[in-house]
């Protein structure tokens, strides 16, 4: 049975296939259609096996500040005892195919498709992929950024079809989001959420807010207004939004559409470095 979460596989397109595609990189959001997901753009990491990545987001001048996002695709019998190397890195885990077996704690939780967990700075945890099918899986990463008087948050375990949607006030339900952590929890300083809209549901006016954005799209299509440049997406894409970069979206259907969706709270803004 295939998912109901698109994930990339990789492969080459033909030599007749047209140059032309939706890639758009600009200073305020750049768009990665699912069609650049190719085999030659992997990546590798230290002590993962049988496992390649694309790395969708990471910081760097002129695009994503806060976090580094990756899509992981780990072969049966692959996986890492050491799959985490800064102590101060949090990470977000969604399963978007396959099954994962994450050790976390010293407990063992078998992740199947829809499974989210939330992982602290400096805990212990491995993943392996015990099955005999392909396991992918979405990996966001940022630096926690510590509040004198505020704890850690705890590591959690859950999948999103155990979680209710909290419809946006005054759509009848049309535009929702699965939220993961309690908004009002301030020890969390990113949520990953997954945002629905109905077919016809809308994003009705220009958002424009300090919150960086990573978006993923898990289903279906839509189209998008990025800093007044209207694009659409589909299935696959991935869109980087910076902070205040206005944005708003039409779901034209026939199906839902629906993204994963990173973006950094509940922090004070930096006035300095160092």
């Amino acid at each position: 049975m295939s998912s109901k979460y698109y994930a990339p596989h990789g492969g080459l397109p033909g030599q007749k296939k047209l140059l032309t595609d939706r890639a758009i990189f600009t200073e305020a959001y750049a768009v990665i259609p699912r069609g650049t997901m190719r085999d030659i753009v992997t990546s590798f990491l230290p002590f993962w096996e049988e496992t390649r990545v694309w790395v969708i987001a990471r910081p760097m001048t002129g695009f994503a500040e806060t976090f580094s996002q990756y899509i992981m695709e780990v072969s049966p019998g692959g996986g890492s005892d050491q799959p985490e190397l800064d102590p101060h890195a949090e990470g977000v885990l969604f399963v978007v195919e396959g099954q994962a077996s994450l050790k976390l704690d010293g407990e063992i939780h078998i992740m199947q498709e829809g499974g989210y967990a939330y992982i602290p700075p400096s805990t212990d945890w491995t993943l392996h992929n015990t099955s005999e099918q392909p396991l992918r899986f979405h990996w966001i990463r940022k630096a926690y950024e510590p509040v004198p008087g505020l704890p850690a948050p705890e590591a959690f375990v859950t999948n999103e079809n155990d979680i209710a949607p909290t419809p946006m006030p005054d759509t009848d339900g049309v535009w929702a989001t699965t939220r993961f952590v309690d908004p009002t929890d301030l020890r969390h300083d990113m949520h990953v959420t997954i945002v629905t809209f109905e077919p016809g549901g809308v994003i009705p006016f220009l958002e424009t807010h300090v919150m960086e954005h990573g978006l993923y799209v898990l289903e279906g299509k839509a189209v998008y207004n990025l800093n007044n440049d209207w694009v659409e997406v589909e299935a696959g894409d991935y869109m980087w939004l910076r902070a205040f970069c206005p944005q708003a979206c039409y779901a034209g259907g026939p199906g839902r559409f629906r993204y994963l969706l990173y973006k950094d709270v509940n922090r004070h803004m930096k006035l300095h470095t160092g």
